[in-house]
Parts: C-alpha cells; sequence; structure tokens
C-alpha cells in the first residue's frame, strides 16, 4: 500500500490505517527506535506511542512522505524516552546516595537548619581527596565507579574511602552531641 492510500484511511477514520501503517513502516519504525533505546520492549512502546500520536495527527496533518513524518516522530518518541530511562537512572543512583549517607546523617527535626554549618565545619576537617570523593558522591551524586576514574583508584577503593569517611563523619556528629 502506497503513502496515499494509508493517509486517505486516516482521513476516513479508518483503523485499517494503524494495521497498514504497521506493515509498511514498522520494522524502520522498529529498528529506529531500537537504535536510540537498545531495549525491545522500550522499543515496541515508542512505536505504539507513534502509531498513537499518528491516529492523532491525521487528519488534520497531511504528511508528503510517511516514512519522514514516522520516522521523526518515533524518533522524538524515542529520544524523549531515553532521557526519561536516564533519569530513572540516576534517580536511582541518587537514592542509594542518599541511602548511604542518611546512615550517619539523621538529626533530630528541630536541629536540621545546623546541619549545612556542620558539614562545612567536617569537611574542612578532611584531607583533599577525602573532601573532593566525598563531595562528588554525597552532593554531585556521582557513582563510585566514576569517581574512581576520575581520580586513579580502583571503585573497590573508592567505596573503602567512602566508607572511612561516613565513619568520620558520624564520629564527629556524635563528638558534637548529635545522637546517630
Amino acid at each position: 500500500m502506497n503513502d496515499e492510500s494509508i493517509i486517505s484511511l486516516y482521513f476516513a477514520r479508518d483503523e485499517q490505517a494503524i494495521a497498514e501503517t504497521a506493515a509498511v513502516y514498522g520494522a524502520y519504525c522498529h529498528r529506529l527506535s531500537m537504535n536510540i533505546l537498545r531495549d525491545e520492549g522500550e522499543a515496541e512502546e515508542c512505536v505504539n506511542d507513534t502509531y498513537l500520536k499518528v491516529w492523532n495527527s491525521i487528519p488534520p496533518d497531511r504528511p508528503l512522505s510517511m516514512r519522514a513524518y514516522l520516522g521523526r516522530i518515533v524518533r522524538n518518541l524515542s529520544l524523549n524516552r531515553y532521557k526519561a530511562m536516564l533519569r530513572r537512572k540516576r534517580n536511582r543512583e541518587l537514592e542509594a546516595c542518599m541511602l548511604e549517607l542518611s546512615a550517619c546523617v539523621t538529626l533530630p527535626d528541630d536541629r536540621l537548619d545546623d546541619l549545612p554549618a556542620l558539614l562545612d565545619d567536617f569537611l574542612s576537617t578532611l584531607r583533599d581527596d577525602e573532601r573532593r570523593l566525598f563531595v562528588g558522591r554525597y552532593w554531585h551524586g556521582y557513582t563510585a565507579e566514576s569517581l574512581a576514574g576520575a581520580y586513579g583508584i580502583t571503585p573497590n577503593a573508592a567505596v573503602l574511602r567512602l566508607r572511612r569517611t561516613r565513619e568520620k563523619l558520624r564520629a564527629y556528629l556524635t563528638e558534637r552531641g548529635y545522637k546517630i
């Protein structure tokens, strides 16, 4: 079936339009999405979302080339989904990071205002390499692996140094009368 016939089905609001689009352009859309997402399930979702978006946009749109029209839509949907996947991954990493830190920084609610000054004071007691690792992990949210690469140490060494620094923080807060 050619582009004009498929577009005519959309204008007639015939659901066969989606089946014909899938038959002619499904493999193309799937390949394009897979090249971006590298995940079969996510790519399939984007292709299905593409069909829905095309159904909702034709009419009034009347594309000159269905291939180009579909390609633009599936590419944009795939890129948006890819960005969302990165955010989810980043959020999981930040949750892990905060969980590590919360094990040694649990202040009563009425003392939370003290935390920034306490952390500043604590950081000033650390060696430069300890401070950079700590800030990189718990402020910027970098993984231990990325910090290890940046500072020329093994990931295990980065994890060990971070654990020791958290232990120092716990001792620092305990010395100042905070129950941990």
